[in-house]
């Protein structure tokens, strides 16, 4: 029975009412010991005939009247279906991620090494973002686009886990990658517009500054987060040579001042990520950042779900009613 799934009761102090459940048995018991005498027979022989069930039986009438008491008491107290939803309203919000895959992001300071750091923390901010349209901008000595602004977030990993250093010409070209990222949401209608920008160095090539497609995002109202990636100091490198890979300390250079101009300009922020947890919290805070932007509104909708109770309860009484006056007419119930 499924009567109760579901269900929420408007009126619940009714339920004390069941309190007389237990009065209505007691005082049951207390009239039949009171009806009950004492007769001296002969034999009792001819009441031998009499079924033993019966002893259990002429019990029917308090079972129906108790069980009927307990559904009205149900009924009163209002049951009702409780179906809720939740209406989510979004700005629309489209995300541009703009990653550098420069030689410099295989350095070892993050684990296996910048780039494949980058490329996890990422996917798995995706994952968290169903409801998104993302795409993909990968940057080094110059840029292009690997993943369109698109919803089918398969594909969009699929794609970000193709990417690899050597894939263009080497190079930092910020405000190339920066310019494409742009570019892919110039003409989204969404009411938030973001690129998440990251790299581990500064500027060293491209035909447009950081700070001109910082202003040009300005004007498209396209919000920029930055992110330099790379340790303080000196961050092991690997070097291929003809005794298999060796390790250089190269000097980790990020351009902080410029990535702060860009996001300051553009009413967004900058991050410093120095190790995987690091970088991970990051895309946590932005992530929280950007779901700010969204709207939720909780819709209630109840429908009144006594009528069954009631049904019920009349049905045991007129089942009460049938049997006192057919298969037990006559008996003491």
């Amino acid at each position: 029975m499924n009567l109760f799934k579901g269900i929420e009761f408007a009126n619940p102090v009714f339920f004390w009412l069941l309190l007389f459940v237990p009065l209505m048995i007691g005082w049951y018991i207390w009239k039949n010991k009171t009806l009950q005498g004492t007769l001296r027979m002969s034999t009792v022989s001819g009441f031998m005939k009499v079924k033993s069930s019966y002893r259990v039986l002429r019990h029917y009438g308090i079972f129906f009247r108790v069980l009927a008491l307990v559904f009205l008491v149900i009924a009163m107290a209002r049951p009702q279906s409780a179906l809720s939803w939740q209406n989510s309203t979004t700005e629309g919000i489209d995300i541009v991620i703009a990653t550098d895959i420069s030689g410099s992001m295989l350095a070892e300071d993050l684990k296996p090494n910048r780039l494949e750091a980058s490329k996890n923390i990422a996917i798995d901010f995706i994952k968290d973002r169903p409801d998104d349209r993302i795409g993909l901008v990968i940057f080094s000595g110059e840029s292009f686009t690997q993943c369109p602004l698109t919803i089918d977030h398969d594909v969009l990993i699929n794609l970000f886990k193709d990417v690899n250093n050597g894939m263009i010409e080497d190079g930092t070209a910020i405000g190339m990658g920066l310019a494409t990222a742009v570019n892919r949401l110039k003409n989204s209608e969404a009411k938030s517009k973001v690129v998440i920008l990251l790299t581990d160095g500064s500027n060293t090539g491209g035909s447009i500054p950081p700070l001109t497609a910082a202003e040009i995002a300005k004007k498209m109202n396209i919000r920029v987060y930055t992110v330099g990636v790379g340790t303080k100091g000196m961050a092991p490198y690997p070097v291929r040579t003809d005794q298999g890979i060796q390790y250089q300390q190269v000097p980790v250079t990020i351009d902080e001042t410029t990535l702060t101009g860009i996001a300051k300009v553009t009413g967004g922020k900058y991050f410093r990520a120095t190790n995987n947890d690091k970088l991970k919290e990051i895309y946590q805070q932005i992530d929280k950042l950007e779901k700010a932007k969204i709207a939720v509104t909780e819709y209630h909708k109840k429908t009144e779900r006594f009528l069954p109770f009631v049904l019920i309860a009349l049905l045991l009484l007129l089942i009460e009613f049938a049997l006192r006056n057919t298969l037990f007419k006559g008996a003491l119930s």
